[in-house]
């Protein structure tokens, strides 16, 4: 019997791969959605068994390296990693680096059968390292002289926030908080707990704090892609909360964001701006993920409605919730996967505008694969202007079948330089001026 069931299984598995070669070779794609009033297709909803497409994880063979716009200039700062997916910069230049990763997620059907089979392949999912790796540059060469675990035994660790002395790191359940004194090279104290978050799904906790570091901003993704799992699932997910340092008490900031990672601020208006992964199964370009700024009080469809009031069919509807949904402010393109944040002031890069810098971590669900690349989005009185510049290619192999990195995580060194985090390639480079 066991037997029977299992070629039954592998049966399944080779029609439904077929069928996604099918599609991935016969669909096309769409001319991408980027912008500030992009021209999204009108839904294609694809079933239970949404277009799955992913290269499968190379790395980055001896010598070699991502590719820099013209003008700049790319070198490892730090290589052999362990997953590594977020840099945060100390303010005596320290860079912390959160290594941490996917887990598989729990097979109740040959979908989700096939989808870790994928996401393993693909380098998406792997043991956790758990920890947060320190890495010190104190004769500015641009290669770090030492490198040290600066706190292990994490769960999931994603975003990092350094506010007087305390060092805040978002886990995947929790916020915790641990003392910091400058130049230390490892924390051994005890941490402290100040909020808990439900794990699974869409498991990254980015922090933000505020320019008086009285509040602390944290980024929680859905536990779905559209509700399926039931909306009570979904309390607590979706959106942005804030968090009182002071009090330690917090609440939801902004909702209705499918998967909201990286977090900014930016200067001329002081908004806080943040970057999303919408949901999956709609087309290649439907719906784009976006930048937005992100209001007190703001909703942003999700799962009910996208870009605005573009109604979802999938999902029971909220016709209230639909009515006051606020459209992004600039699309990304389709299944992007855009992740990483930054402000880059004008000309940190030589002859770069002012902008926000994003990590496209890159598509598993469309037919022609996207992102893969670090670009920058400039901005001009507050606002995103423009095509998006690309800074950083290569990842992807011209033919889709390997990727030799995956970007993520963004931040600016005390130098200027920016890092540029790549959990794939196992390393964090840097870009300066060529």
């Amino acid at each position: 019997m066991a037997l029977f069931l299992n070629l039954v299984i592998l049966a399944a598995l080779i029609a439904a791969f077929a069928w996604w070669y099918y599609r991935g070779r016969h669909m096309g794609a769409f001319k991408p959605a980027f912008g500030s009033a992009p021209e999204i297709p009108k839904a294609k909803p694809q079933g239970a068994m949404p277009m799955l497409k992913m290269p499968t994880a190379k790395g980055w063979a001896p010598g070699e390296k991502p590719i820099a716009a013209p003008g700049l200039k790319v070198t490892p700062f730090a290589t052999n990693l362990k997953h590594p997916r977020w840099a945060y910069v100390l303010p005596n230049g320290d860079v912390l680096v959160a290594e941490s990763s996917s887990l598989p997620s729990t097979v109740s059907n040959i979908r989700d059968y096939a989808m870790n089979r994928v996401m393993s392949r693909a380098g998406a999912t792997r043991p956790s390292a758990n920890q947060i790796t320190l890495l010190r540059d104190a004769d500015g060469d641009g290669v770090p002289e030492i490198r040290e675990v600066f706190l292990k035994d994490l769960s999931q660790p994603f975003g990092m926030a350094l506010v007087g002395d305390q060092l805040y790191i978002g886990n995947t359940d929790s916020v915790m908080a641990f003392p910091y004194e400058t130049g230390q090279t490892r924390i051994t104290a005890p941490g402290r707990k100040l909020m808990e978050m439900k794990p699974g799904g869409h498991w990254t906790r980015n922090l933000l704090a505020n320019a008086d570091g009285t509040k602390l901003y944290v980024a929680v993704g859905s536990q779905s892609n559209i509700g399926e799992n039931g909306l009570e699932a979904e309390e607590g997910r979706a959106c942005i909360f804030e968090l009182d340092l002071v009090t330690e008490k917090h609440r939801e900031f902004a909702g209705g964001l499918r998967n909201p990672v990286g977090m900014a601020w930016e200067p001329t208006n002081g908004l806080l701006w943040t970057v999303v992964n919408e949901r999956d199964g709609l087309g290649d370009e439907t719906p784009p993920d976006y930048l937005t700024s992100v209001k007190d009080g703001g909703f942003y469809g999700w799962p009910f409605s996208y870009w605005g009031q573009t109604v979802d069919d999938r999902v029971p509807q909220n016709p209230a919730k639909v009515a006051s949904a606020s459209a992004p402010d600039y699309a990304l393109g389709g299944h992007t996967a855009s992740l990483g944040l930054c402000w880059l002031p004008e000309n940190t890069l030589p002859g770069l505008p002012a902008g926000m810098v994003i990590g496209q971590h890159g598509s598993w669900n469309r037919s022609k694969l996207s992102g893969y690349k670090f670009i920058l989005v400039p901005f001009a009185d507050g606002h995103p202007q423009g095509a998006p510049i690309d800074l950083l290619t290569g990842f992807l192999a011209d033919d889709e079948k390997f990727s030799r990195g995956r970007p993520v995580g963004v931040a600016l060194a005390k130098d200027g330089a920016l890092l540029a985090v790549d959990d794939v390639g196992d390393a964090v480079w840097r870009v300066t001026a060529g």
